[in-house]
């Protein structure tokens, strides 16, 4: 039986005798072998947790650092309309407690300008016809935004008066209308550095009013506020000296605006516009012309002079 024994074990551990079979388990070795798996684990955790460049880390910084904080309940958030008013209401808004000081002789036959100014609703100082108030006025230590020589009653401002109102328009930035039918009379004399700084001279007398065509139909001065029709229609008051054809210095920085001829922009002038707007020259007289077209283009007049003057104090 010995013997038979034995024959058998070596027959089954001879190759190509069936079936391997495994290893006799060893449990001191599989006991060893679990103690250091989970050791091996355990390190791993611990690394993980310490090192600040494992990409568990990086997940959770980017998660706890939002990139901005949301506004809190009581944080307004500003938008344009709250912080920057409209232009047109800032303009509107200084108009009303601008300084305007007006001279207008007309008082027998309408005070066309003061009425503008009235539907306006602008605060003004109106001297009418008295050329020592208007002196007085000129003079003193207002700092006036506008002055508006109304001078037509075939009576006229000069000499030293312009010599007052240059200084105030160039050092002062002040605005200036003027409405004169004389240059033809006075520009040799003390207006004459006004009118070289604005860059206009007298081109020559005419009698009789005339049709008067816009050159610069886009100008505000006849589209803000108030679309101004040219002045075709005329009823002709004054039976001589009507007014003064204007034409552009070499040079000019200033625009003719309107004249009596439609394709004629440097010469044969009768509304000049310069000092970037803030001044008007008009050689014409009101009341040779509707009143209602006449109004309607000294708003005009009036508003946009101040709009600029209010933008050169700005600068």
């Amino acid at each position: 039986m010995l013997i038979t024994l034995i024959v058998l074990v070596l027959a089954c551990n001879m190759p190509g005798s069936g079936t391997p079979q495994p290893p006799a388990f060893d449990p001191t070795k599989a006991a060893l072998e679990f103690q250091a798996t989970a050791m091996s684990q355990r390190m791993t955790r611990q690394a993980e947790a310490t090192d600040p460049e494992s990409p568990a880390t990086e997940a959770l910084t980017v998660t706890e650092q939002p990139t901005s904080a949301p506004p809190t309940a009581t944080e307004a958030v500003p938008t344009t309309a709250d912080v920057l008013p409209t232009a047109t209401q800032d303009i509107e808004e200084r108009m009303k407690s601008a300084k305007i000081l007006v001279y207008e002789d007309t008082p027998y036959i309408g005070t066309w300008i003061k009425d503008t100014l009235q539907s306006m609703g602008l605060k003004h100082t109106f001297v009418g016809d008295a050329m020592g108030d208007f002196m007085e006025n000129l003079n003193s230590g207002i700092q006036w935004d506008l002055i508006i020589v109304g001078a037509e009653e075939h009576e006229y401002v000069s000499g030293d008066f312009f010599d007052v109102i240059t200084e105030r328009v160039v050092k002062d930035k002040t605005a200036l209308i003027v409405e004169m039918w004389y240059l033809d009379l006075v520009s040799a004399g003390r207006i004459q550095p006004l009118t070289t700084k604005c860059g206009i001279k007298l081109q020559k007398s005419y009698d009789a009013p005339s049709s008067i065509y816009w050159l610069e139909s886009s100008s505000p001065i006849f589209n803000e506020p108030n679309t101004a029709t040219p002045l075709i229609h005329y009823d002709q008051y004054w039976n001589w000296q009507a007014g003064d054809y204007v034409k552009l210095l070499p040079g000019s920085e200033a625009t003719l605006l309107a004249g009596m001829y439609q394709n004629r922009d440097s010469d044969y002038g009768v509304i000049a516009s310069c000092f970037d707007g803030r001044v008007i020259f008009q050689t014409f007289c009101n009341h040779d012309y509707h009143e209602a077209d006449i109004q309607l283009l000294w708003e005009n007049y009036i508003f946009n002079t101040l709009k600029n003057h209010f933008a050169a104090l700005d600068e």
